[in-house]
């Protein structure tokens, strides 16, 4: 058989909840389009159920992944840095349609994304260094502060830069030891859609990264609103949506990062890992007994 011949075995997207690949519950798909507005691919178009149903899946998963150590999440988290370089081609082509890059160009913005994946793996061993520590106190005390995830962060993409971006807003997050759910680009949802198949076979357990495309206002009100939703980072919403739902988020004192400019290309730093810590303090006795300094 000639390859004219064949039929064309065009990929369906899915999303990815519970570590597993469901169609949105709703059946709904939405087209997207290329930069030039050529059709490449229907995606799932999220409902609310779907949104809820991630925030059980991330709640499920933030024990095993916070109580992991922090060498053990670096490691994983290398290992999807692996699975990326060897879909290099693949995203090349993917960003390339996405963001109306040239192949050079694309490919570019993939390699800085690999990197800036490595990069937040090196941190998970080594942020608690960065922010905690000993505090020093008046009285024969030990007084240690070290950091702890917030818990359960819904994370809205960016929405141009559809995968440096997407990746330099969720690798800090689950870096850390949180779980995410997150909100793809709504108009270039395919790079995050493929980034959860390399997460499925990257050890990440199920749960930790929860993708959802769609519509971004639709998918992000009910998780703004959500009991047991701890914190959210509104990088893809505009002003308007933002204040909308960072009053949304109030209603259980959520963490909220607002949207704000940012250059993905440029070395992040650390706050974004710091934007979803919180810092547990710890007393302890030296064992000194009285003004004499002896001890026991």
């Amino acid at each position: 058989m000639s390859a004219v011949d064949r039929l064309s075995v065009f990929k369906t997207y899915k999303l990815y909840v519970g570590g597993k690949f469901p169609r949105s519950e709703s059946g709904r798909v939405y087209e997207v389009t290329d930069a030039m507005g050529n059709w490449l691919a229907n995606a799932p178009l999220s409902s609310r159920k779907d949104a809820r149903d991630a925030v059980v899946a991330a709640r499920k998963a933030f024990g095993g992944w916070s109580g992991a150590t922090a060498y053990n999440r670096g490691q994983v988290l290398y290992r999807v840095a692996e699975m990326l370089e060897g879909r290099r081609d693949q995203f090349v082509r993917e960003v390339g349609d996405a963001e109306g890059l040239g192949k050079s160009k694309a490919a570019a913005v993939v390699d800085a994304t690999i990197d800036r994946w490595v990069w937040y793996a090196g941190w998970t061993d080594k942020i608690a260094q960065v922010v905690g520590g000993g505090n020093p106190v008046a009285g024969p005390f030990f007084n240690l502060s070290s950091p702890e995830p917030t818990g359960v962060v819904a994370v809205l993409a960016p929405q141009e830069s559809s995968f440096l971006g997407l990746v330099s807003v969720l690798a800090p997050v689950i870096a850390t030891g949180n779980t995410a759910v997150v909100v793809a680009s709504e108009k270039a949802p395919l790079p995050a859609l493929s980034l959860a198949e390399v997460l499925a076979t990257s050890d990440v357990p199920g749960g930790v990264v929860n993708v959802l495309s769609g519509r971004t206002a639709e998918i992000a009100a009910p998780l703004a609103a959500h009991q047991d939703v701890n914190a959210i980072d509104l990088a893809g919403a505009d002003e308007a949506l933002a204040k909308e739902l960072e009053i949304a988020a109030a209603d259980n004192l959520k963490r909220v990062l607002r949207p704000q400019p940012v250059d993905y290309v440029r070395t992040p730093g650390t706050d974004r890992m710091t934007a979803f810590l919180e810092t547990k303090t710890v007393w302890h006795s030296t064992g000194s007994l009285g003004a004499s300094g002896s001890s026991y």
